[in-house]
């Protein structure tokens, strides 16, 4: 299934201006580390199925789903016999959809639903899989509109759930639930746009109109990361697609990417890679 291997970095080749790939896999066949831009969701249709992500090994029984976001060292453990749906899309595609970019924040390093723990969207979310396999390989007119659509299906169903699901909600008032929501959706918006730069935790605070305490509290309640963490996370995002020019030297990487010093922006890369900037170039 991997096509393009350089290194670690897959590139998924999608033959064209459609940028998804859908995989009815039977392969036998381990896929060793690597990462790639793309997001990735898996659900065994037969058999079981195994992901390691982030040092971690997920057992993917019969139904199960999990979704990769971009850029996330993964790699894949097959069975010697069964087959599972694979789906690569090119995110970005939806990244211009109010919202999109925050929510996919939440999924890091990955999530997993199944028909046990989350029986009622497990549902929903394995019938649009399905129906995104037979729409990719049908012949029907807008087969790839109705792919894109059911994939912005797929992602509002899990988007909604990794909010509302957020039982650290609770203690919000209801009337405010969804103003609240709105409002740190525009702010992780301005976080996305503005990461490179000087930001400052008291200036995204005062923008949002609280004090830097009660907002610290609120974007942790909703977003479910803290903000210090989004924006490194939004940084380290930039720096990963900045490190593949090699006429970047490593410095050059971290100062674009929003990182005051070199030292700083090696730390906090190891920390969430597991290598070096340069080991992962």
């Amino acid at each position: 299934m991997i096509e393009s291997l350089n290194g670690i970095h897959e590139t998924v080749d999608y033959r064209g201006d459609f940028k998804v790939r859908v995989f009815l896999n039977r392969e036998d066949e381990d896929y060793p580390q690597h990462w790639h831009t793309d997001t990735e969701i898996i659900m065994p249709v037969e058999n079981s199925y195994k992901a390691v992500i982030d040092e971690k090994t997920y057992h993917l029984n019969v139904n199960d789903i999990i979704i990769v976001p971009p850029c996330e060292m993964h790699s894949l453990i097959a069975p010697s016999t069964g087959s599972r749906i694979i789906v690569q899309f090119d995110c970005t595609m939806l990244y211009s959809l109010n919202g999109f970019t925050s929510v996919f924040h939440m999924f890091h390093p990955c999530v997993t639903v199944t028909p046990s723990a989350m029986p009622e969207i497990h549902r929903e979310l394995s019938s649009v899989l399905h129906e995104i396999k037979s729409e990719y390989f049908s012949t029907l007119p807008l087969r790839e509109a109705s792919v894109y659509s059911l994939l912005i299906r797929f992602f509002t169903i899990l988007g909604r759930n990794c909010i509302h699901g957020n039982e650290k909600l609770s203690d919000l008032k209801n009337q405010k639930h969804l103003q609240y929501i709105n409002l740190f959706f525009n702010v992780c918006n301005y976080i996305n746009e503005h990461c490179t730069e000087n930001i400052k935790l008291d200036d995204i605070a005062s923008t949002a109109g609280f004090s830097k305490f009660h907002f610290t509290r609120l974007f942790k309640q909703i977003m479910n990361i803290s903000c210090y963490d989004y924006l490194i996370n939004r940084r380290l995002m930039e720096a990963e697609k900045l490190l593949v020019q090699p006429e970047l030297s490593i410095m050059q990487v971290a100062l674009k990417s929003g990182f005051s010093s070199l030292a700083t922006f090696n730390r906090l890369f190891k920390t969430k890679k597991h290598c070096t900037p340069t080991e992962y170039r």
